[in-house]
């Protein structure tokens, strides 16, 4: 076979796989925000379990960093443009958050790590960036309405999201490498 052909099929594919983590990292937060309507809690559903992370972690850990980095830098700023979340004054460390986790995870798919182990490295890497961009919000741009506690806010929140991702992700990554 002629190998633009496979160049093409490959962008093909990543163009799809990115498509398909913006859509679901659109629809699932939508879906756990109207959980929070119904059950009176608003979105702090959405802030608990994490569901826009799941499909940005899975688009790097299967098709690479370019596909992780790209799906995490459009979901929030695509969901916010249709739904208006996550709204404005939380958008640069979401889309921060989740490039971090699109790259990092897109840069460990290769690798001869555990899936699990490999979450691990993600979560920490994509949280360390939403801290990192807290820190630099707060003493390089003086912004007044973050603290650092809220550093820990984030992380505590999602705590119910984060033991889903070690439940689902490498399960997912495991079953698609079988096939």
């Amino acid at each position: 076979m002629n190998t633009s052909v496979i160049d093409r099929k490959v962008v093909l594919t990543k163009i799809i796989a990115v498509l398909a983590a913006v859509t679901a990292s659109v629809a699932l937060p939508q879906i756990f925000h109207a959980i929070g309507v119904i059950s009176g809690t608003g979105s702090a559903v959405g802030a608990a379990f994490l569901p826009m992370h799941i499909p940005v972690i899975l688009a790097g850990m299967l098709f690479g960093p370019v596909v992780g980095f790209t799906a995490g830098i459009l979901s929030p700023l695509v969901s916010s443009l249709i739904s208006g979340m996550p709204v404005a004054a939380i958008l640069p460390f979401m889309v921060i958050e989740l490039a971090a986790y699109g790259l990092v995870s897109g840069l460990l798919c290769k690798s001869g790590i555990n899936s699990f182990v490999k979450l691990l490295i993600v979560q920490l890497a994509g949280r360390a960036a939403r801290a990192l961009a807290v820190v630099a919000a707060i003493y390089a741009f003086g912004n007044e309405t973050l603290t650092l506690a809220s550093i820990g806010e984030f992380i505590t929140a999602g705590i119910f999201g984060i033991i889903i991702q070690w439940m689902f992700i490498p399960l997912c990554v495991e079953r698609f490498k079988r096939n």
